[in-house]
């Protein structure tokens, strides 16, 4: 069988191959503990659960709109108004299978071939498949762990041509766990207020797990507004990974564009998930508050581990649930005849020596880190970074 040509612009995502090869240690019956898949280790909160059964109850198990149904687009209107200061009508408001699929919709609805994308790295392993398989050209701005991985308005500048498109990014960001700053979205601001044919994607999906003052949403700027689409979701703020619910808010010709393009490839969202969503939006927040703060003792215990590692360079992140530590000073090291000439090489050899999966910097755009994420119990935390030292100490 020949295959399409377009799967060669689509690269596997190395947090499933690691996860997978993980997985596949563990059934070997290894002590594999799994730092690298991206997904709250709570179960949903019962009181979503319990809406969800009661939507089984009253027979609302049908097809919904490929917009998405008009409580649940009620309840995501109320959201975004009531906790982010937007206001976005009914019609400007899609509801997809995840975030992942409203990033795709927002993607092949914008960009054409030959169109530039922004991508301020580090940035979320799918950005750039999505991207080449529209077509699209990536430019990657890199930052380093030295300006705690943000990308400065001036390098943005530097990087638009009369060909930009679209610029990509998430805060709280997926990997570093950084958080742009009031001060550093209005620099942004003032870059791409000049630039009018510049769409803004703003993929908010860990907004819930910020350890900041305040989220602040790119499109609350006045300025911009009418061109920003923002992406948000319910899995890792509810740990509700599996119930596959996200969504889109942005300009109505593009939520139409999304429509049409959503109904090609998978009509309306799971009608019980959206059920569920409502009362994640509008009901109790106490157990996110609660998960939020255990993420965050989490990140205090793992940065804490990791930067008594001799040659590891830690920040503290913001947000999300990931330190992404520089490991640039075992590069080029062995292990017997197993040299380490990338942080691929380096999470492979963690994986087989200190029976820790992590993910490579290299898939975020930034080959100099690796990913550790600390969803996980305190035990595994401390005991995992423990494994990884008395690896790392044998590289020579």
């Amino acid at each position: 069988m020949e295959l399409s040509t377009r799967l060669d612009t689509v690269i596997e995502s190395q947090t499933l191959a690691m996860t997978k090869k993980a997985r596949e240690l563990k059934e070997k019956g290894h002590d594999v503990i799994n730092l690298s898949i991206g997904e709250p280790d709570f179960d949903t909160p019962l009181s979503i659960c319990d809406a969800a059964t009661v939507a089984m109850q009253q027979g609302d198990t049908h097809y919904t709109p490929v917009l998405g149904s008009l409580k649940f687009r009620q309840a995501i209107q109320s959201k975004l108004k009531r906790e982010n200061n937007l206001d976005f009508e009914l019609n400007q408001i899609i509801v997809s299978n995840g975030a992942k699929q409203s990033l795709f919709n927002a993607i092949m609805s914008i960009i054409n071939p030959g169109d530039e994308v922004i991508l301020p790295s580090p940035f979320w392993v799918s950005y750039p498949s999505m991207v080449k398989f529209a077509g699209g050209i990536c430019k990657e701005i890199r930052s380093s762990i030295e300006s705690d991985f943000k990308v400065s308005a001036q390098q943005i500048e530097a990087e638009i041509t009369d060909k930009t498109k679209m610029i990509i990014f998430s805060s709280p960001c997926n990997p570093s766990g950084s958080v742009l700053s009031l001060k550093e979205l209005q620099e942004w601001v003032s870059v791409l207020e000049k630039h009018p044919n510049i769409t803004i994607v703003s993929d908010e999906i860990y907004e819930k797990i910020n350890y900041t003052d305040k989220f602040i949403s790119i499109a609350s700027f006045p300025s911009i507004k009418d061109r920003v689409v923002v992406v948000n979701g319910l899995s890792k703020g509810f740990a509700m990974t599996g119930w596959r619910i996200g969504y889109l808010a942005g300009p109505i010709e593009l939520v139409k564009a999304c429509e049409k393009f959503q109904g090609l490839i998978s009509s309306g969202a799971n009608s019980i998930a959206q059920s569920a969503g409502c009362e994640a939006l509008n009901g109790d927040q106490s157990e996110v508050s609660r998960m939020r703060d255990i993420f965050e003792n989490r990140r205090n215990l793992m940065y804490e581990h990791l930067k008594n590692i001799p040659g590891i360079k830690v920040n503290v992140p913001e947000g999300a649930f990931y330190c992404f530590p520089d490991v640039s000073y075992y590069l080029n090291k062995s292990h017997n005849s197993y040299k380490i000439k990338n942080t691929e090489d380096l999470c492979i050899y963690l994986l087989e020596n200190a029976l820790v999966s992590t993910v490579s910097g290299d898939a975020f755009g930034s080959p100099e880190c690796i990913r550790l994420s600390y969803a996980t119990s305190e035990d595994l935390i401390v005991e995992s970074i423990k494994r990884i030292k008395t690896a790392l100490e044998q590289l020579k």
